[in-house]
């Protein structure tokens, strides 16, 4: 992982209560496609991308890389959850330089409302607090998006600042590290 030298990847699949978060796999492709096609995923995040286009360019295994971890409930992908560097050209940071871990996450509509991605964002936080312990994590939502604040508050984020980024107010806010780190 670009940010996460010195994990393995991919690690072992990391079970919760009722879901398994592990590396993409081929089987995974069509949920992919639903879950950039969906008009209501991409709402607050610039829009939903054409069915056919998404059938015809996306990779056989996507989201096949480091910090990239599908969501399954039942053997089956609901949603996904990524741990990527932020990019230093963004706005939005709590180091000098950048370089911050990034916390994303998407979940098909049929998945909302049940806990799923709280407990999947848990189990990938937990997962880096344990390779990087000292990692901060942030995350950036647009501040319309009433779950993703909901969620954020309840993963332990706070607010850093406010800007406007892809024609909308952003929230960004850093996830509180656990006072036995020693930070």
């Amino acid at each position: 992982m670009t940010g996460h030298r010195h994990a393995a990847w991919p690690p072992a699949p990391i079970r919760t209560e009722r879901l398994v978060l592990r590396a993409s796999e081929a089987r995974d492709r069509a949920v992919f496609v639903d879950l950039f096609a969906s008009p209501e995923v991409g709402v607050y995040v610039g829009g939903s991308r054409p069915r056919d286009e998404l059938e015809r360019t996306a990779p056989e295994v996507p989201g096949q890389r480091p910090g990239f971890f599908v969501a399954e409930l039942d053997r089956a992908m609901i949603g996904m959850i990524t741990l990527d560097p932020r990019d230093a050209g963004r706005p939005g940071h709590v180091r000098p330089g950048g370089g911050e871990t990034e916390l994303g996450y998407m979940f098909l509509p049929r998945a909302w409302g049940r806990g799923y991605a709280a407990e999947a964002c848990t189990a990938a936080l937990d997962w880096l607090a344990g390779v990087r312990p000292r990692e901060p994590v942030v995350l950036c939502t647009q501040s319309a998006n009433d779950r993703a604040m909901r969620l954020a508050a309840r993963l332990g984020f706070t607010e850093v600042e406010r800007f406007e980024e892809f024609g909308a107010e952003q929230w960004f806010g850093v996830r509180e590290l656990p006072a036995s780190t020693g930070v």
